[in-house]
Order: C-alpha cells, then structure tokens, then sequence
C-alpha cells in the first residue's frame, strides 16, 4: 500500500512515521509512506503558500497553485482526501475500507483553509476526524494513516490484535489485565485465570456489551439495531 500526505509541516510527519508499528510497516515494505512539501512547489522567494481572502475576513488561505503542483508532480494515488470538517467522519469502518484499497492520499490544510477549487477541481473526497477544531490536517492525517496501517497484514505481531479492539465489533474492548493477579487489594477476576476459554469468551462479550450500553449508548442503539447481540454472562 502508498499512502501520500501533502503538507506544508512534512518534518511532523516524517518524526511520527519514523516509530512503532508505522516505522516497522515501512522498513518491511509493506507500506509506502510518503510526505510532500507543497512549500516546494510555491514561486516566490518567501515559498508562500497562503494569501489572504477575497471578500474578506480573518485569517489566510492557502493557494490553489502551489497544491496542483505538488499533486501534479508527485501522481500520488487516488483518491486523494482533504482532511475537512465537511468531509466523512473517519470511523474504523472507514479505516478498514481504506486497509483494503491499493493506496490513497492526503492533504493537510493550513490557517483558515484551503481555496475552494482545491477541493472541488483537485482532491476527490474529504474526511474528518472530527467535530473540533485543529491548527491544520496533520494531527488528523496522522491518526488515519495509523488507524489504517496498522490493519494491514503482518504489520501487528499478533493478528488477532486488530478484530478484538474496540469498535470492530461495533463494542468497546473488554476490560484487560495482567500480571499481578492482586494489586493493592484489586484481583484480576477470577474467570480469567480459569483456563475456561468459553468461560473467558462469554465474561468478555458481557463486559464489552455493559461497558458499551453505559459509556457509549450511540454505539450501544447501533450495536442493538444490528441483532448481534450476545448471550454472554457476567
């Protein structure tokens, strides 16, 4: 999979894709991680990338000229997202969608936004992370490019790691322990040390199905609308 993000920030990128799972995804070629400088392809000698609104207003805007650039010179692969708060809101749904394709792209707006025909005439779709308010996209792009990697075959040491996580199943994980059995007087609960794995399968989706209904009611109508409720006991 090629994964490229187009920002004006890449040594932000650069030093999170360089740790953990993602450096471990690229030095074994299973991911290809890009990042672009769109200050690269500005014109002026200051390398500006942003001007301030026509009509008015507060803030600036970054250029159309520098981004087609960037885009048109790099072919990065399609679809090529603008992290947006108009766009789809990222879900692990979304997250799996996208582990499943051959590759995508990113673009990381900054200060006020990105001019319009950016989004109309350059990218292909938008994404959200959210509905709170950023500096720009990277933070968000971050979180989609590991959300996705992450997912892909023999990134994670353990492949069931990534179908036992919250929100796969449409759940909250169940409650996890390890050693030591006590701690301070709190015991890790009994079923688990039983070897029973029945037993442990059944504590854990009636721990994941409470602990969904009381934290997450959203997710707890979804998961009830489905019908795959569980018969797990406590």
């Amino acid at each position: 999979m090629r994964i490229d993000i187009f920002t004006i920030f890449p040594e932000l990128i650069e030093q999170f894709l360089g740790h953990s799972l993602m450096a471990r995804a690229r030095s074994a070629g299973i991911a290809d991680l890009r990042s672009h400088d769109i200050r690269e392809f500005a014109t002026d000698v200051h390398r500006s990338v942003d001007d301030s609104p026509f009509g008015g207003g507060a803030g600036m805007v970054m250029r159309p000229e520098p981004i087609f650039a960037a885009v048109e010179a790099h072919q990065p692969p399609r679809p090529l997202y603008l992290l947006s708060p108009g766009g789809r809101a990222f879900d692990q749904s979304m997250a799996e969608e996208l582990a499943d394709s051959e590759g995508f792209s990113l673009l990381c707006g900054r200060y006020e936004g990105v001019d319009d025909r950016v989004r109309e005439h350059c990218c292909d779709g938008e994404i959200s992370l959210g509905d709170f308010v950023l500096n720009g996209g990277e933070v968000a792009a971050l979180a989609i490019c590991e959300a996705v990697v992450r997912l892909l075959p023999n990134v994670m040491g353990n492949s069931a790691s990534a179908t036992e996580e919250s929100f796969t199943s449409g759940l909250l994980e169940y409650p996890q322990f390890t050693r030591p059995a006590e701690f301070r007087g709190w015991t890790v609960p009994e079923v688990l040390r039983s070897g029973d794995h029945a037993k442990v399968a059944a504590w854990r989706l009636a721990q994941a199905e409470e602990r969904t209904r009381s934290l997450r009611p959203d997710l707890w109508n979804s998961y009830q609308r489905s019908g795959d409720v569980g018969t797990g006991a406590e």
